[in-house]
């Protein structure tokens, strides 16, 4: 066994690094969840992305994990290393709000195939995440527990719906957790605050024992600080679960091995508009930068014309509306009034589309998905746009419970995610600089359906080159 790390702030390593490090004796299960026990303690008053802390059951288990180690165990890929998640994951006899007041009280009795497998994998679950009501919000407002607060600068919107898992993950409370994308609820909350976030291909990871929230747009993944923390997650939730029909029986190969740092001959595609369209300057300068850093390690960068979005954007809307309004009928039959006023009008209106537009918008899916590859990744392996073509808007400018007039702005957040989850593109979000306000900007990368290793080993390139992702809000 290694001696014990001395003078390292435990909190601020990645999650490989903590597991790693526990794996060979040099931090203690028991030291990590303290680390992240006193970030939160410290600071969580301000960004307020807890919802339940399960603090006595999270150092039981780093005393277990410590315990198992000394007797030889072999730990698991991720043994030892504090998580929490977005409060949507059923823990079997614990509440899962759903960041909503309907489910306030709600206790599951199965547990999500995600939390069993990271269970599996030695994680340590310390408990549950602020998160937008019914995960659906692109910006992190909540109503019943309060807004997220981006660690950054507690006036500005942390991204959504899984804003407590970024926001958590950048202050550095926990090491990841999971968060869902339905239309970006990982990836926007990765970029605007500054952390990695993998939307894999649509069926790649279970959903048994997740909230939904749109049947045929749904993702798992992981919020994290770097793409090797990505792999890692991905190889262990990833893989056919009998409980989930629709998960993918596709081979889960081993991420982690892809990540070689070597993109030479990589061929990355720039669509010249739709992504691009109304970028902010600073958002344009940091993407130019990342594709220069991307060149710098040996990938190819071409200009392309864009395929046109204006099918897949309103079938994207379409489709997620509708069966979200499905989901909630019930409910806003019982209890309209128990849904914030952005909710309660937008499941409203779901319920406005007449039925052959749905079935419409679901028969010309696999048509666009091979028009979209055909038109951006013929020749490509890659696709790359910034996450966000805005710079990262204030809580006040995109809460549109209190002024409607903010409507335009709070959906701009989405634009260049929501493509992919119609397409069902496993896709990720990495920080690739800060505006001269001092907040992230991120790059997106998409590839080819179960093309994660592909992704993961740009991403990971450019972390090679880059420090952005090591980078942390002072609080």
């Amino acid at each position: 066994m290694n001696a014990p790390v001395a003078a390292l702030d435990l909190a601020g390593l990645s999650m490989t690094e903590a597991a790693d490090a526990f794996a060979t004796g040099e931090v203690t299960a028991t030291a990590l969840v303290e680390a992240c026990l006193a970030r939160i303690a410290a600071h969580d008053g301000v960004v307020n992305s807890v919802i339940r802390l399960d603090r006595e059951a999270a150092l039981e288990a780093a005393a277990g994990a410590d315990a198992a180690r000394a007797a030889g165990q072999a730990p698991g890929p991720l043994a030892g290393v504090p998580m929490m998640h977005k409060d949507m994951y059923y823990r079997a006899g614990k509440v899962s709000s759903c960041g909503s007041r309907i489910r306030r009280d709600f206790r599951p009795t199965v547990t999500a195939t995600v939390l069993e497998r990271l269970d599996a994998a030695g994680a340590i679950d310390m408990g549950t995440l602020n998160m937008a009501e019914f995960a659906q919000n692109p910006t992190g407002h909540n109503a019943h527990f309060g807004h997220c607060h981006n660690p950054w600068s507690p006036e500005y919107c942390t991204g959504g719906s899984s804003s407590g898992s970024g926001a958590g993950v950048a202050a550095r409370f926990f090491f990841a957790a999971l968060g869902s994308d339905t239309g970006g609820s990982i990836r926007l909350p990765a970029t605007i605050c500054g952390v990695t976030g993998l939307k894999a291909t649509q069926t790649r990871v279970p959903r048994f024992g997740a909230m939904p929230l749109s049947f045929s747009c749904d993702n798992v993944g992981p919020l994290v600080r770097t793409a090797r923390d990505a792999a890692r997650f991905l190889k262990v939730t990833a893989g056919h679960d009998p409980r989930d029909p629709t998960s993918a029986r596709e081979a889960v190969p081993d991420y982690e091995a892809a990540l070689t740092g070597d993109i030479r001959g990589l061929r990355i595609a720039v669509c010249e508009t739709s992504f691009l369209d109304g970028a902010e300057a600073p958002v344009v300068a940091a993407f130019e930068a990342a594709l220069a850093a991307l060149r710098a390690r040996g990938a190819s960068v071409t200009r392309i014309a864009a395929p046109s979005m204006r099918a897949i954007n309103a079938y994207t809307a379409l489709v997620s509306r509708v069966e979200g309004a499905a989901i909630h009928a019930n409910w806003m039959r019982e209890a309209p009034g128990d849904y914030a006023i952005h909710l309660s009008s937008r499941l409203y209106g779901g319920y406005a589309f007449p039925a052959h537009l749905y079935v419409e918008a679901l028969s010309r899916r696999g048509p666009l998905l091979r028009q979209f590859v055909a038109e951006a990744l013929t020749g490509f392996d890659l696709v790359a746009t910034p996450t966000l073509r805005t710079r990262v808007p204030t809580l006040a400018e995109t809460d549109i419970d209190a002024d409607p007039e903010n409507w335009s702005r709070f959906m701009a957040v989405s634009a260049n995610t929501r493509p992919f989850n119609y397409l069902g593109l496993p896709t990720i979000s990495i920080p690739c600089g800060f505006d001269e306000r001092g907040l992230p900007v991120g790059l997106q990368l998409a590839g080819r359906p179960f093309a994660e290793a592909t992704v993961l080993r740009a991403a990971d390139a450019f972390q090679r080159e880059t420090d952005w992702h090591r980078r942390a809000p002072a609080l």
